[in-house]
């Protein structure tokens, strides 16, 4: 293409297009009609082609006319993102936000709170560090996130209670602990085996409510319920990450003597909140709403039952 070709050209001949002819153009672009005509004129002139040709009262693209089209409207396409782009870092938002969340959160709540920010700022990349018990909080002393949702707040660091949520002990319904017809004992469950999720730190020194005797420690949780609800082993979650494994019948919480049910409050920390960027601050925003809207959906849903 043509570098003698002005941005207002191809947009003359996209609002042609697109409106169906040069007045509905000159309308779209809030501009004389001549002036679009001469744009789209000036713009064949130069590239020396024929974009459009008379059939009856309709000018109508010619072969190369629609090539031109296609080619204008992803041009224009990249003009408008690149706009974008500079707008968002003239505010000062961040090219990068980087958060991590305890696995314990509703990850579907939170994909969708990126993604409704996304929209906000497209050209803000995401880096999403999956953690599990210390190692939310060894990220935020790092400084490895700018943002954390964590099930305790690291000490000097800053941040606000946003969602309690409620663990429970589970097995399959034909593992031998649904078999004892009687409540659960913590011996009970030293003597059978558990399924864990490793901790996501370097230190890994939190110890388990539980000393089983045989353990199976994986890295990933979906791992974990996969070998739960083969009846491999007990465990502990939270009914947010098991609703589909419940409702199927593969697993079932066990009636449990102590320890069975477990509420843990999660958090929403900065890793510096006075230099936190405007990116950063939305985003924490949008996490608080959409977190409290779930919560009160999920509320209101069990009073109605």
């Amino acid at each position: 293409m043509s570098p003698h070709v002005t941005l207002e050209q191809w947009q003359a001949l996209v609002a042609v297009v697109d409106g169906g002819g040069y007045a509905q153009a000159s309308e779209a672009l809030h501009k004389s009609q001549s002036s679009v005509t001469y744009a789209v004129q000036k713009l064949q002139s130069q590239l020396g082609v024929k974009a459009f040709e008379i059939k009856g009262r309709k000018a109508v693209l010619t072969p190369t006319g629609q090539l031109l089209y296609r080619r204008a409207r992803v041009l224009l396409e990249e003009a408008g993102s690149v706009e974008t782009a500079a707008k968002s870092l003239s505010a000062g938002w961040e090219a990068e936000i980087r958060i991590s969340a305890e696995v314990l959160f509703p990850y579907s709540l939170l994909l969708k709170s990126l993604d409704r920010f996304n929209r906000e700022s497209p050209h803000t990349r995401i880096e999403l560090l999956e953690s599990v018990i210390a190692g939310t909080s060894e990220a935020l002393v790092s400084h490895s996130v700018d943002l954390a949702i964590a099930p305790e707040i690291p000490p000097g660091f800053e941040g606000e209670a946003i969602m309690r949520t409620r663990m429970m002990l589970v097995a399959h319904p034909e593992h031998p602990l649904h078999k004892l017809g009687r409540p659960v004992t913590l011996r009970d469950l030293r003597e059978h085996r558990q399924i864990l999720v490793r901790e996501s730190d370097t230190r890994r020194a939190t110890k388990p409510l539980v000393e089983a005797i045989q353990r199976w420690t994986v890295s990933n949780m979906s791992t974990s319920i996969m070998a739960t609800s083969m009846g491999l082993g007990y465990a502990r979650y939270t009914e947010d990450k098991i609703r589909n494994e419940l409702r199927a019948g593969s697993l079932k919480p066990l009636e449990v003597r102590e320890q069975g049910v477990m509420d843990v409050t999660l958090y929403l920390v900065y890793a510096d909140r006075d230099s936190a960027g405007p990116g950063v601050r939305r985003l924490a925003e949008i996490i608080r709403a959409d977190t409290a809207a779930e919560c009160s959906r999920a509320t209101e849903q069990k009073s109605d039952e």
